[in-house]
């Protein structure tokens, strides 16, 4: 068995320790015992992005926030998904993660980065919906495990009622909010509904050959 090799590593606000791992080409981001992803397992983090951009195809000039820049993987999906007038943000807080794609990491990532569709902004992804109006026709994130603030404890804001109900003033009408998930949470279907979203539970893969851990995606569209 070839071991894996620690490449780098940051202390995050609450304590726990965020690492990048290789394993000849293969890369993992490991936050204390939990990986929260693999380079040979992109199947849902891809779809998190088409999910979206199916449901709005069509829209002209459409402007998409992604939160958590991960792997690049929802955002290489989304500009595969959408046309050249699209415009796509990535909201990425820890700058480490940022420095991985452009030095380690940077055969998984490609040209994303380069693409003029793109902007990165090193910053807090609820700041950002927080401070919107009507700006944005998808909203997706990936930020933590699930609806809950595995990464940093001030995510748990994003998932909120009260941070639902910001989401929910932050898309344009019928926008979509798509939040990734390793699991099914009842509750937070609930409070998106009670936020004013129309929901679609969609049960995904993690790997694109439809293997792998099962992981789940609510697709949101604003109502109201």
């Amino acid at each position: 068995m070839i071991p894996w090799e620690r490449l780098d590593a940051v202390m995050l606000e609450d304590g726990v320790e965020l690492r990048l791992m290789r394993r000849r080409t293969e890369f993992s981001i490991m936050l204390g015992s939990n990986e929260l992803m693999n380079s040979r397992l992109s199947g849902s983090e891809e779809a998190l992005a088409n999910l979206a951009a199916d449901k709005l195809q069509g829209r002209p000039g459409l402007r998409m926030l992604i939160g958590g820049l991960g792997m690049g993987f929802t955002l290489r999906a989304a500009l595969k998904a959408l046309g050249a007038d699209a415009r796509i943000t990535v909201a990425e807080l820890v700058p480490q993660v940022v420095a991985w794609a452009k030095g380690p990491m940077s055969p998984v990532f490609g040209d994303c980065l380069d693409d003029p569709r793109v902007a990165l902004a090193e910053a807090d992804v609820g700041e950002l919906i927080r401070n919107a109006r009507n700006e944005w026709d998808a909203i997706v994130l990936d930020v933590d495990n699930g609806p809950d603030g595995l990464t940093r404890q001030g995510n748990d804001a994003l998932y909120s009622a009260a941070g639902l109900g910001a989401a929910h003033r932050a898309l344009s009408s019928g926008g979509i909010f798509s939040v990734w998930s390793s699991a099914p949470d009842a509750a937070f279907t609930r409070r998106l509904k009670q936020a004013g979203f129309g929901v679609t539970e969609v049960p995904t893969r993690a790997s694109t050959k439809k293997r792998g851990a099962r992981h789940m995606i609510w697709l949101a569209v604003k109502q109201g």
